[in-house]
């Protein structure tokens, strides 16, 4: 159960500028791309543009998660189930509507049998937990349309240059492919891999304790997973403030990834989505 959230001095139109920019560099970054030509790339620039082409691959997914917490745009909720909508269609012409049934369950009953993310049997590896959680959110027909869209863009690119169709696999399908095990990686596998559980037999959501940086960087702060759930109206970008209000007083970990202090008696206050 999702604890009341601390209050922040924020303006509620942080998350749209911020989305907005991650919109139009997503956009940008792949129009840019797929325009160059093939010749100009050295081995450090395509590594780059591949690994800025995923960064802002998972920022749409992010916002989309956050849409569906309604943070994303919290002063209006045609706005943001729309921009949600958006975010998921361009990342991988996912069903927004779907989506957000099973990420709510998944916050209603973590860690089990009912949980639409989380391993079926204590055997599962990493590799067939992934698939079935892929396979939870990605259809026959969403790979049809992701297929017929990469094929479309390929053809109009040929017609320019034979050799810039090579541009999306590059710069569009490889970038999703990594921003999917990404978001598996950080938001998934390692914070719920645990078997333990808390005192009262809920499920023990493990936190990354990376430095803030860093867990920008591995999954716009989503490794800050167990703040996450306990107040999950708390939007991405004040994921790294929660966690330090939420520690205790040295900012001591358990040293088992879980941050101290998120008990309910921590003085909080109800705080409005993406407040």
């Amino acid at each position: 159960m999702a604890l009341a959230s601390p209050v922040f001095p924020a303006w509620e139109g942080t998350g749209l500028v911020l989305g907005t920019g991650i919109f139009g560099a997503w956009l940008a970054t792949l129009v840019l791309a797929l325009l160059a030509g093939p010749e100009g790339w050295t081995p450090l620039t395509l590594g780059l543009a591949i690994a800025l082409r995923t960064f802002l691959q998972t920022g749409l997914f992010i916002l989309g998660h956050d849409a569906m917490h309604r943070t994303l745009v919290p002063g209006s909720a045609r706005l943001n189930d729309g921009l949600g909508r958006l975010a998921l269609l361009l990342y991988a012409g996912l069903p927004y509507g779907r989506c957000r049934r099973h990420h709510l369950r998944h916050h209603r009953v973590p860690g089990s049998g009912r949980d639409p993310d989380f391993r079926r049997a204590s055997g599962d590896g990493a590799l067939r937990w992934y698939a079935r959680f892929m396979g939870n959110y990605l259809s026959l027909g969403q790979l049809v349309l992701l297929l017929a869209t990469w094929l479309a863009v390929a053809g109009g690119l040929m017609l320019l240059e034979p050799g810039r169709a090579l541009a999306v696999p590059t710069f569009w399908v490889l970038p999703l492919v990594l921003s999917s095990f990404q978001l598996f990686l950080f938001g998934t596998y390692l914070p719920h891999r645990g078997e333990g559980s808390t005192p009262d037999g809920r499920h023990a959501i493990r936190t990354l304790g990376y430095p803030h940086l860093l867990s920008l960087l591995a999954c716009y702060h989503f490794g800050y997973h167990r703040e996450h759930h306990a107040h999950p109206t708390v939007p991405w970008f004040r994921l790294p403030e929660l966690r330090q209000r939420l520690s205790d007083p040295h900012g001591h970990d358990d040293g088992q990834g879980h941050s101290q202090g998120l008990g309910p008696g921590n003085g909080s206050r109800q705080l409005r989505p993406g407040r």
